[in-house]
């Protein structure tokens, strides 16, 4: 039960025939009811196909059934290939990128060959745009693919808009057979037809009368020029089976389908057709995609056999969940690729998250980079139950990949990330944006995060520190002897020789104000470092004040900086305040 609860559609509940065999109905939406959505699939251990009339299209298949059999694997002989196969309708979500790398990965790990093909059927929604988008994308993550609408190849072309001649001479094959019929009916018959089969409470796949009409019939509607569409002729009472890679045997009943449109009357194929058509054509060996796509199957798996067709090994990788179990949408976010590299995340770490959303190699490792990843994936160790996409995990790992990267190309990400959001002047690693990588690399999860600590470096918020009731102990222990120490070695001149002399000479300077005021530990560092910087927190104080007198044009105007002068004007007045 639990097997077959893991691979039920949304609303389509599984249910016992009266012989004892598990079966599913499904309801569909009021305006796609007729495009016959299959019922839920059977997942068990074993499946037997019932006796009975074989129809005409029944016999077609079953005389192709030789020819059905799973593409090769690699063991007989046969190579690999995947395909991603992306509709360009918008952003590239972050479980079609983790779909792409699963078949990428599986792809090196083999040694074959991954195809990138666009499904651009949806003329309404596909955009040029957003193809570009896609592509980019999938390349910062760091994916490469063997054939594709931009490096061209052998099963060419890879747009679907420019596949319809292939289409419509596989409608004509099917229709010469048998296996497929024009049909006349109007979007009211069939409205009509839905409201009939839904007051019987009977299945709402489609009953028009042009499954069984006449040669006369339909010539008679051809020469009226009557729109028509062509739908696929679906053999009564069989039962699909198909191993599946992740989720095991699955079983579906032809019953609860009905006769499906495989071209539109505008002449635009449909979605399941075309994709039968295409994998077949572009030698597909395995077709890994997510879950949604398994009620798909059930078509395509009928479509190759009707065109005699092998049939390649699918595998239905969970969704990614939201942290609150629900499938991952915009309401919970950023959730397309294009966003998160906005955000400043490394493609490596994307690449190592996304990986790890349904996969593991067995052990508690969890940082892989692209090679030892496609070195240890397979298949077998992908898990059946949704994965949770957790941002806070991301972020670290991020940080691991950040702080792993030499300080010269950090810098020059620094430099690129604070021109862009307005804090550098220009995007030039200068020793000021040197000095500042240095104080933050350390502590950043995300590149965008260097602008934040870097203006809060510039800063000097002594009055709210001073007001906060963190600081009223330091307060209570004589924090005003310090600050005039402080501002007494500024006058001397001995502060800022410490600050400009480097870290032993403000280490040798910390030192000696202690022993001279009898201080040591946090009764002296922390006084001195409101004192200096304003706050309870941050980078060595004396590096983050040599930072100040780095500063030399690299700001963006209107960035505002309280250099040290500023600061020990600031620390008098609040002595005098209270004098």
């Amino acid at each position: 039960m639990q097997a077959l609860r893991s691979c039920c559609v949304r609303g389509v509940a599984p249910v016992l025939s009266s012989q004892g065999v598990r079966s599913s109905t499904c309801a569909l939406p009021r305006t796609a009811w007729f495009l016959s959505t299959p019922a839920a699939p059977k997942v068990s251990k074993t499946c037997s196909t019932r006796s009975g009339v074989i129809s005409r299209a029944n016999a077609s298949l079953a005389a192709t059934d030789e020819q059905t059999r799973p593409a090769p694997s690699p063991a007989e002989g046969g190579k690999v290939r995947v395909r991603f196969a992306p509709s360009p309708t918008g952003n590239l979500h972050v479980g079609g990128a983790r779909t792409a790398l699963f078949n990428w990965l599986y792809a090196k790990n083999t040694h074959g060959e991954m195809v990138l093909r666009i499904e651009d059927t949806d003329a309404a929604r596909s955009t040029a745009e957003s193809e570009a988008a896609v592509l980019s994308d999938l390349k910062w993550l760091g994916l490469k693919w063997d054939e594709g609408p931009d490096v061209g190849g052998p099963h060419g072309p890879y747009r679907q808009s420019e596949r319809r001649e292939i289409y419509k001479e596989y409608v004509d094959k099917l229709v010469e057979q048998g296996l497929a019929y024009p049909c006349f009916c109007s979007d009211e018959e069939l409205e009509r037809q839905r409201e009939e089969a839904e007051a019987a409470k009977q299945p709402p796949i489609y009953r028009g009368k042009w499954a069984q009409a006449s040669k006369e019939e339909v010539e008679e509607q051809m020469r009226a020029g009557t729109p028509y569409c062509y739908r696929f002729r679906v053999p009564k009472d069989e039962v699909i089976t198909i191993q599946d890679l992740i989720r095991g045997e699955v079983s579906w009943n032809t019953d609860t389908l009905g006769d499906f449109v495989v071209l539109r009357s505008n002449g635009l194929p449909v979605y399941n057709f075309c994709v039968a058509v295409d994998d077949a054509l572009m030698k597909i060996s395995h077709v890994i995609r997510a879950e949604e796509h398994l009620p798909n199957t059930l078509r395509q798996v009928l479509v190759y056999k009707a065109l005699g067709f092998p049939l390649p090994q699918f595998g239905h990788v969970s969704l990614i969940l939201a942290a609150d179990k629900s499938k991952l949408s915009k309401r919970h976010g950023a959730t397309s690729v294009g966003e998160f590299a906005g955000q400043g995340y490394l493609p490596t770490a994307m690449m190592n998250f996304l990986a790890l959303l349904g996969w593991n190699d067995g052990t508690e490792r969890e940082m892989f980079d692209a090679r030892e990843l496609s070195e240890a994936f397979s298949l077998d160790r992908i898990t059946k139950s949704g994965a949770v996409f957790d941002t806070t995990k991301l972020a670290w790992m991020n940080g691991q990949y950040l702080r792993a990267l030499p300080q010269e190309e950090m810098a020059q990400m620094v430099a690129e990330v604070g021109a862009a959001k307005g804090l550098l002047a220009r995007p030039a690693v200068t020793p000021f944006v040197q000095a500042a990588t240095e104080l933050t690399h350390q502590s950043l999860e995300l590149v965008n995060d260097a602008v934040t600590q870097i203006q809060w470096l510039l800063q000097y918020p002594l009055e709210e520190t001073l007001a906060s009731p963190d600081a009223a102990p330091f307060i209570e222990d004589g924090f005003a002897d310090v600050a005039r120490a402080v501002v007494a070695a500024h006058a001397d001149g001995s502060l800022q020789a410490a600050v400009t002399g480097g870290p032993d000479a403000y280490k040798s300077w910390i030192k000696g104000l202690g022993k001279s005021m009898k201080r040591k530990g946090k009764r002296l560092f922390m006084p001195v470092r409101i004192a200096l910087t304003g706050s309870q927190a941050g980078p060595d104080v004396g590096q983050a004040l040599r930072l100040l007198t780095l500063e030399d044009g690299d700001l963006a105007a209107g960035v505002t900086v309280v250099h040290l002068d500023d600061r020990i004007k600031a620390l008098q007045a609040w002595l005098d305040a209270r004098s």
